[in-house]
Order: structure tokens, then sequence, then C-alpha cells
């Protein structure tokens, strides 16, 4: 039979399965399946791709970053973070909305998870949300929305997996993502102010007040300081930085500030280990896949429809990958699409002449992007099951938001120079720059 017969039987297979809410891991094992019973890959290749997606040091960051989540949920650290939060903007118009996004802003540089953002901020924010007169509908957005900024700012579990797939510098990407993740929290933020609900705003805390909160979440806001500071410096990768975060929390941090919290902790550790199981298995099926795909040459022919198009033109193959990621990523979570798609991507970023942490970043916020989408937008699905209110309504209230996410990916398409300015800038290397033959300083591609 025909590849490009296989590859769309495959396709259907996937997709049949899917919208009959089989899980996305399964569902994509049975596209493989097919795959593989009306070509001649045997079986046991296929079981070698499962064990191949999941065999790698890098994505063993994704458990500990998971366990620095729910460690500081669970330990009720966040509750410093809120308050916090609270005294920098709960004054602003949007008050509690205000709050939810610059909570987010500081959470994310913890967690890496736009899942256990939406759940923290769910249980932390959510209720006190609605107290003070909220729609249900307008919450769950916020936080969905809020909750993205994890998939782009340090350190983040999807960087985590694309850098380590597509071979990209993820200090590098990690570094490239603070920029669209600001803009996000910010774009959100003046939404909250000119067009949310006014809220209940409370009055300007004192500078003593902000400088005590500071000091009252002093030791959880140093995970950041730690990681980012290890990981400039080279005192430990990317994938270590996760157990030096875990280390933190169990030898300081819980002891300072929840020391009866100490005899759960070895709780946390099987409830990360079970939330684990979860994407590496998706990343195993996700691979087998992302291999059939390549093995059918599926990449080449959409490499080769999206070029007859764009021609060389960067700017153009980089739109017409973030249309397809968006459709994509309305009906897959980003790390296996991240996963299945990375041949096609490191096809296109060198047709196109594309820095590849560039596209890396332009193709994650994509994806958190999709976070919020119809049909399946998980993130705010789980938001509106957190809040209490039907996912229809909840999109309702989400869809002004986009313009936030369209202007956000726009900006990174073409503006890569201010994208890539804090990685050239602090880590050359990971973006292409190379060490000038006079010994002083970088020369970086343009």
């Amino acid at each position: 039979m025909s590849a490009p017969i296989v590859l769309a039987l495959m396709t259907v297979c996937f997709l049949s399965f899917g919208y009959l809410g089989v899980p996305v891991p399964f569902s994509l094992m049975a596209g493989v399946f097919i795959g593989a019973l009306l070509s001649d890959v045997s079986l046991a290749a296929i079981i070698q791709k499962i064990f191949d997606g999941v065999d790698s040091e890098a994505l063993l960051a994704i458990p500990f970053f998971l366990l620095v989540g729910e460690l500081m949920s669970s330990a009720n650290v966040v509750v410093r973070i809120a308050n916090l939060s609270v005294s920098l903007v709960g004054h602003i118009r949007g008050g509690l909305s205000q709050v939810v996004v610059v909570f987010s802003m500081f959470f994310s540089e913890m967690s890496g998870s736009t899942t256990a953002d939406v759940a923290v901020m769910s249980r932390a924010l959510g209720g006190p949300m609605k107290r003070e007169g909220y729609e249900p509908a307008f919450i769950a957005a916020i936080i969905a929305s809020a909750s993205t900024i994890a998939a782009l700012v340090p350190p983040s579990i999807t960087a985590v997996v694309y850098g380590a797939v597509g071979n990209v510098s993820i200090a590098g990407l990690f570094m490239a993502g603070v920029v669209p993740g600001l803009m996000i929290g910010f774009g959100l933020m003046i939404y909250c102010y000119f067009f949310g609900p006014s809220g209940l705003r409370k009055p300007r805390a004192p500078l003593r007040q902000v400088v005590f909160a500071a000091g009252d979440a002093a030791l959880p806001l140093m995970i950041p300081v730690i990681l980012l500071g290890g990981i400039l410096t080279g005192w430990f990768t990317p994938t270590e930085a996760g157990v030096v975060a875990v280390v933190w929390i169990i030898l300081v941090v819980i002891p300072a500030l929840n020391r009866g919290h100490i005899k759960k902790i070895p709780y946390d550790f099987c409830l990360a280990g079970l939330i684990f199981s979860l994407p590496l298995i998706t990343i195993g099926a996700a691979n087998a896949f992302g291999w059939m795909l390549a093995y059918l040459r599926g990449a080449t022919y959409i490499a080769e429809m999206i070029t007859s198009i764009a021609g060389n033109d960067p700017h153009l193959i980089m739109l017409l990958m973030v249309l397809l990621f968006t459709i994509v990523g309305d009906f897959i979570e980003p790390v296996p699409t991240i996963i299945i798609f990375m041949p096609l991507v490191n096809a296109l970023t060198e047709a196109g002449e594309i820095n590849a942490v560039h596209m890396g970043v332009v193709l994650i916020a994509t994806l958190a992007f999709g976070l919020i989408t119809p049909p399946y937008g998980l993130v705010l699905l789980m938001a509106s099951k957190f809040v209490g209110i039907s996912f229809a309504k909840a999109l309702r209230a989400a869809l002004p938001i986009y313009l936030v996410f369209l202007a956000t990916i726009a900006f990174a398409i073409y503006f890569p120079s201010v994208v890539l300015w804090l990685p050239r800038h602090v880590l050359p290397e990971s973006v292409g720059c190379f060490k000038s033959p006079a010994g002083v300083g970088y020369i970086c591609p343009q």
C-alpha cells in the first residue's frame, strides 16, 4: 500500500479514537500499529521506538520540576506568593484578576508546568474571586490564560522536551522564552485593566507591607534565582536544575516555612511520579508515531507543500507553521505535537535558514495558545472543571484574550532580534554565536 494512503489511515485512526474519548497515547499507538500492519515495519521496531522516546537524559528534568510544583502547592507555600502578588497589584483595577497574572508569573518560574499552574491557581484564587463577585466564566478564562506563561518562561517543561527532541539548546530556549512570556503576562494585565471586570480594588499596600510580603516569600522565590543562576554560570545543566530545586525546597523551604509537612514528602514523591507517568507514556507513543511519519515521508510531503507556498521566506514559513501547530494543538497536547512534528520542524528550519531557538520559541508560544483553544483546550478545560463552569462558557470568555496571544506570536516572528537578545548576551553559543577569531567577544549570525 502506498505511503500517502497509509499516512491517511494512521491519521484517521488516531483522530477517530481521539474523538471517541480514548486517551491520547493509546489513540497514537492505534494509528502506529495500523501503519505498521500496512507497511513493512515490524512491531518489534515500533516497541523499540517507544522506548527510544523516553530514553533521554534531558527528559529527567520533567519529574523533578513536577515534584517542585507538587511540593510547593501541597506544603501551602503558595499562600506566601499569593500574598506578595496581592500587595503588589491588588489595588489596580481588576483586583484579583491582576493578582492571578502576577501570581502565575512568579509560580511559572518554579513549576514549569501549565497544568500545575492552573491547578494551584484554581485552588488558591478561584474561591476568593468567586466570593468577590467575578463571573465563573471569566475566572476560568483568566486562570487558564495566565497558566500558559509556564510553557515559555524557564524552567518550561515544554522547552525541555523541545530541546531534547530537536537537539536545540534548552538553556537558549529558556532565555528566549522570557520576552514572549512577559509579553503575555503584561498583555493579560492590560486586558484585565481595560476590558475585564473592575473587581474589588484593595487599598494600595504601603511599602512596609510589600517589603514584609516579599521577605515572607523570599525562600520560595529563591528557586528561579538558583535555577537560572546555576544554568547561566554552568554550575549545573537544565536537567540537574530540577534536582537542585527539589533539594532546596526539602532542605530549606519546607523546614523553615511548614515543618509539619516533612512527614508528607514521600506522598509528594509518589504523586509526582504518578503525574509523570502520564506524559511519559505519551512521549513514547508520540515518538513512535513521529518515527512512522518520518519513515513514510509524511514530514517530507508537508515540508514540500509549505515550501512550495512560502519558498525560503522565513517569516512566511513560520506563519504557516504557526497555522499548522495551532490546528494540531487544538487536538493534541504540546509534548506529543513537538515529538511527532520535529522532523518537519527541522527540515523547515533549515530550508528557511531560521535560528533553531527562534523557531522553537515561536512554536512553543503557539502550542501554549493551543491550550486555551477549542475543541481540546486542556488548561481551559481544567480551569472550567475546577471553577465549576461549562467549557463553552469559559471559551466565550476567553475569546477576546486570544488577541494577546496572537500579538505575542506575531511579534516573536517578526522581531527575532528582540526575542533572541537575552540568549545572545547571556548564552551566545546557545543561539549559534561563536567566539571571534580576534579573541574578544562573539560573532552571531543575523
